[in-house]
């Protein structure tokens, strides 16, 4: 099953191009591509050339469908995103250079306001031009995931600086951006929550959960970056803060694939997304809950390190490992005894290096920077290069129809 995605009144002349990859089902239910190419989804600022997004992805309902033939990514825009769904884009940021002058001011500060695009977002001001954002926030759970660039996220309670492959978890908090220095592209899965009765604008902390944080000498494979896992929330009207901000405290690896790694980040356990400060107490893998989310980051070694010496029934016992063996269908593709099938719509970030999505039919690689949306279907990846591939996978709860 395939869709046309060719909308040339929707490119931009200096929005970066960004590859896209989206599958589906055939008629005989086997995993094919429906789309390779540029994402044509590009909204640009009218009044600022070269800062704006690009969609990859929409949905609004929860689960989100797992077929059709409409490219979602080419929905008129909706921030947040639209209220009972949310969706994947890129979003575009430039820098001055640390020239201040060669950009326009930044609103002043004031208070809380409704913004006035579908009401369920609010600033504060202090930002806004083409590399400062306004101080805002959003009743949505965010994952940003950095793709190239810097930037600079600012809470109340203070601030840090990010870098390609840092992943910021926001539940539903007061924040700014600065990309001033060096300008970013930053990758944003954003899923609608709902903030509490009563909440007003507050979009508070609901309950306390411990925040996890990694084992004192937690070791990893060898070749596997520790990946860097920043949450804000905010606890008090108008406080936002840092409640972490380190390396995933939870690994898994497969003693048959050395070099493998899968870092939790985050779950989402229902819908509307929670507001809570940590997610990771929850069992979930690589399965998301009912009308969930799971956000892991995997690091896939060379093939080369393990290929011909894995077999089905290691790759079968790794699955079980980790709770998921529902979804493997080990076996099913030659040569590729990791594989696996499940009701879930996929968002691939691929964060360094390149990997290969095998399908049933057909394959497709995605290099540092491009996006997969795997709607479905039996899949498998392959690491064809002499480097790892570090690739983010945002797992979303969907249904068939």
């Amino acid at each position: 099953m395939s869709f046309s995605s060719t909308t040339a009144a929707q490119r931009s002349d200096t929005l970066k191009p960004m590859r896209r990859v989206v599958t589906g089902t055939d008629a005989q239910g086997r995993s094919v591509i429906s789309y390779e190419g540029l994402a044509p989804g590009q909204h640009e600022n009218a009044k600022i050339k070269g800062r704006g997004f690009t969609d990859f992805w929409v949905w609004r309902t929860t689960p989100q469908p797992l077929h059709g033939t409409e490219d979602t990514g080419l929905w008129p825009d909706e921030f947040p995103g639209p209220a009972q769904g949310g969706h994947l884009r890129c979003v575009h940021w430039l820098s001055d250079g640390g020239d201040a002058s060669k950009m326009p001011p930044i609103v002043q500060p004031h208070a809380p306001k409704r913004a006035a695009d579908g009401g369920r977002s609010w600033d504060r001001g202090g930002g806004n031009n083409a590399c400062i954002s306004d101080m805002h926030k959003t009743e949505s759970v965010d994952f940003g995931i950095v793709l190239e660039g810097e930037r600079v996220l600012v809470c109340d309670s203070g601030k840090t600086t990010i870098y390609p492959g840092d992943i910021v978890v926001q539940v539903g908090a007061w924040h700014l951006w600065d990309s001033s220095r060096r300008g970013c592209h930053m990758a944003f899965d954003m899923i609608s929550a709902a903030f509490g009765p009563g909440d007003g604008t507050h979009g508070l902390q609901e309950k306390d959960v411990p925040v996890l944080q990694p084992k004192p000498g937690q070791q990893l494979p060898a070749g596997v970056k520790p990946q860097r896992r920043i949450v804000t929330i905010d606890r008090e009207p108008g406080k936002s803060m840092i409640v972490c901000d380190t390396p995933s405290p939870d690994v898994r690896t497969d003693p048959a694939r050395p070099g493998y790694a899968l870092q939790r980040m985050w779950v989402i356990e229902g819908h509307p997304a929670p507001i809570v400060p940590e997610t990771l107490q929850l069992p979930n893998v690589l399965i998301p809950p009912k009308q969930g989310t799971v956000l892991n980051v995997v690091t896939f070694p060379p093939d080369s390190a393990w290929k011909g010496k894995a077999s089905v029934e290691q790759a079968k016992a790794f699955y079980a490992s980790i709770g998921a063996s529902a979804i493997a269908t080990c076996g099913s593709m030659p040569n590729h005894p990791y594989s696996q099938q499940s009701n879930t719509v996929d968002f691939l970030v691929v964060t360094e290096g390149e990997i290969t999505l095998v399908l049933d039919q057909g394959e497709a690689s995605l290099k540092a920077g491009e996006m997969g949306v795997v709607r479905g279907g039996n899949h498998a990846f392959s690491n064809r290069s002499s480097k790892p591939a570090v690739v983010a996978i945002s797992s979303h709860d969907a249904r068939q129809g």
